[in-house]
């Protein structure tokens, strides 16, 4: 992993600007606040639900997060796995058609910049009340998955509950007491049941992209730390226990005809016949009957090659976006990245549709029907988590490209070693080999997935925009 640290020097390190540009929220308003500090109460007030205390869950988030949505406890059985995913029940404390359930329906999701969060909900909820936080009891929906050993899942339970967490933990800690053969004992078996769903994400054709991601964070002497961070291990196991959940919540929606769906077109031949192209162009050999997902899979991502073909890849995973249905299942009902139907129930505290499709299972489970409240909601979503969506991935970009700009102001004319991710007939996109920068370059026909040298010849900090060319 690699970092550079800048230091952040008046303007130059202030993120308001970008928040303005944006029309970002600054708060709640006193009326969220006061409706936030009266269902804040105490957990005995939860009445009615099982008392899952006992269980010994953790949490595994990135360091610092208090926001925590998920808690977890992957055991062995004598068939294969079972698997305890305690999700935040944010329903819980937000009312339907109440102030806070209005502020949600208009922001869509959590925000996250370097200098703080622009938050779904209020703090006294999403790092407090309804966040699983470790130690304190907390009203959750328990989902319990049971699994054949090669990771399918043959029976699934959904019910409200209490839990108590026992640790809060980071990818990077969980993964260090795995390289050291001491795991948790919560998460001992994680690995096993990790790789066997990763197996099966392969067989369905599910599209793993190995590409490193930006990140940002602040510095203790006032600074700002770019830093690019490759996927470990633990990373993509606990992601496959998000996604077995998601899975078996579509699968609870569509025989039931009702709820809400992440979904994504299967790419036309046309482009998977390009990517093909692009392959033998960077020398990447895909034999006949190999799926583009096996293909993926055997890649070092560590090469250059590799990583110009994930960045080609992306191409064909346009167009994902949220599929509402009642009364039957929808004609679009998969998600062409994940190899099969998925549904969004696992984040409520930071995403908006989690909360109505965790309803629906709830509801079809219990053979109860669904809340009306739930029923009107879900053609409002689709176009309230696109729009979401949309400003979440333009933020993104827009900080990340700020504090490139502020890092290389002064390095105008030196040059940097480079890999060739995506290139046009007249711009290219770079990976610098350090500092940790995406940036495009003046001039196309640059030969993917190569090591070049650019020369960088411009930065404009107010624009955000760096200019590189080939040296």
């Amino acid at each position: 992993m690699s970092a550079v640290v800048i230091r952040a020097k008046g303007p130059s390190g202030d993120f308001g600007p970008l928040r303005a540009e944006f029309d970002l929220p600054g708060g709640f308003g006193p009326d969220a606040l006061a409706e936030a500090g009266a269902v804040a109460g105490d957990p005995a007030e939860f009445g009615g639900r099982e008392d899952a205390t006992g269980l010994p869950l953790v949490t595994i988030d990135p360091p610092g997060a208090k926001d925590l949505d998920q808690a977890l406890l992957v055991e062995r059985t004598g068939h294969g796995f079972r698997v305890h995913y305690a999700i935040a029940d944010v329903a819980a404390f937000v009312a339907p058609g109440g102030v806070l359930d209005r502020v949600a329906r208009g922001r869509g999701q959590t925000l996250y910049l370097p200098d703080g969060n622009v938050a779904l909900h209020p703090p006294e909820l999403s790092e407090g009340a309804a966040s699983l936080l470790p130690g304190q009891v907390r009203p959750a929906v328990l989902w319990t998955i049971d699994t054949a050993a090669g990771g399918e899942p043959a029976a699934v339970r959904v019910r409200r509950a209490l839990v108590r967490s026992r640790e809060q933990f980071d990818y990077d800690t969980v993964q260090a007491a795995f390289d050291a053969g001491t795991p948790h004992p919560s998460v001992a078996a994680l690995p096993e049941l990790g790789r066997a769903r990763r197996e099966l994400a392969i067989a369905r054709g599910a599209v793993e992209l190995a590409l490193p991601e930006q990140e940002v964070s602040a510095t203790p002497d006032g600074g700002w730390a770019l830093t690019r961070r490759p996927r470990n291990d633990i990373d993509a196991w606990n992601a496959e226990i998000s996604l077995l959940t998601g899975m078996s919540a579509a699968a609870i929606m569509l025989e039931a005809g009702v709820g809400v769906l992440r979904t994504l077109p299967e790419a036309d031949a046309d482009a998977v016949e390009w990517l093909r192209r692009s392959a033998r162009a960077l020398g990447i050999d895909w034999p006949p009957g190999t799926t583009l997902s096996r293909l993926l899979a055997g890649l070092d991502p560590s090469r250059p090659e590799a990583l110009a073909l994930y960045s080609d890849t992306t191409r064909l995973l346009r167009g994902a976006g949220y599929t509402a249905f009642d009364g039957g299942p929808p004609e679009l009902r998969s998600h062409a990245g994940i190899g099969g139907p998925y549904a969004h129930v696992t984040a409520p505290i930071r995403r908006l549709v989690d909360r109505f499709g965790t309803e629906v299972c709830l509801a079809v489970t219990a053979g109860r029907p669904v809340p009306d409240w739930v029923r009107k909601a879900l053609p409002t979503l689709p176009e309230l988590m696109s729009a979401s969506d949309a400003l979440a991935a333009k933020v993104e970009r827009a900080y990340v490209d700020q504090v490139e700009a502020w890092m290389l102001a002064e390095r105008i004319g030196e040059e940097f070693g480079a890999v060739v991710l995506r290139s046009e007939e007249n711009r290219a996109e770079v990976l610098l080999d350090e500092p940790a920068v995406i940036a495009r370059t003046a001039g196309g026909n640059l030969p993917e997935g190569e090591r070049v040298t650019v020369r960088l010849t411009a930065v404009d900090v107010a624009a955000r925009k760096v200019t590189f060319e080939r040296a």
